[in-house]
């Protein structure tokens, strides 16, 4: 045991390791970063970055597994959308990029050793949380994309909506923000 703890000291003193995982990525590194891999995502799967369409999915999935049927659901009903429901989940590129998005996140946090577990400080918090997770939810359902797809994917892909998208959510977090500080600060 004192050589693994011998060997993570030594770890992370070496620069390199430091450089990669400890030390945050400038914004245009990020981007570029964020850029490659939306291309190469594209490239091999075909199609373009999105999040929270998948989700859908996993929902559509999950209700299927307990003896569900979407198949009559708008959303589902188009012959594309049952065709990506028949593949599967472990056979979607969608959820392969949101598995990695989890467990990246995951890994580079405790890379970094930035893991811990926050105290709630209130049930206001806890509130302010499930009902703002939900509104985020709901819009990007009712958008047709998150800030990824809608906004991110949409611009890449030379598409007038990802900037009116960008435009309405500047002023979304421009307004939500006046509120977090109103009732949460």
């Amino acid at each position: 045991m004192c050589a693994v703890k011998a060997f993570f000291d030594k770890l992370g003193k070496n620069e390199t390791y430091v450089k990669i995982f400890k030390t945050p990525f400038t914004y245009l590194t990020g981007a570029i970063l964020l850029s490659i891999f939306q291309v190469v995502s594209l490239g091999v799967t075909g199609d373009p970055w999105g999040v929270s369409g998948t989700f859908a999915n996993w929902g559509a999935w999950l209700y299927r597994l307990v003896g569900g049927s979407v198949d009559r659901w708008y959303y589902f009903s188009s012959a594309g959308a049952q065709a990506v429901l028949d593949r599967g989940f472990l056979n979607d590129p969608g959820t392969m990029r949101n598995l990695g998005i989890i467990f990246g996140a995951l890994a580079a946090v405790l890379l970094a050793s930035q893991f811990k577990i926050k105290k709630i400080k209130s049930k206001k918090q806890i509130v302010a949380a499930v009902l703002g997770g939900f509104l985020m939810g709901y819009g990007a359902r009712l958008a047709y994309g998150c800030n990824i797809g809608a906004l991110y994917s949409a611009i890449a892909s030379l598409s007038l909506s990802g900037w009116a998208f960008a435009v309405f959510l500047f002023i979304g977090s421009f307004f939500g923000s006046k509120l977090l500080r109103k009732f949460f600060m």
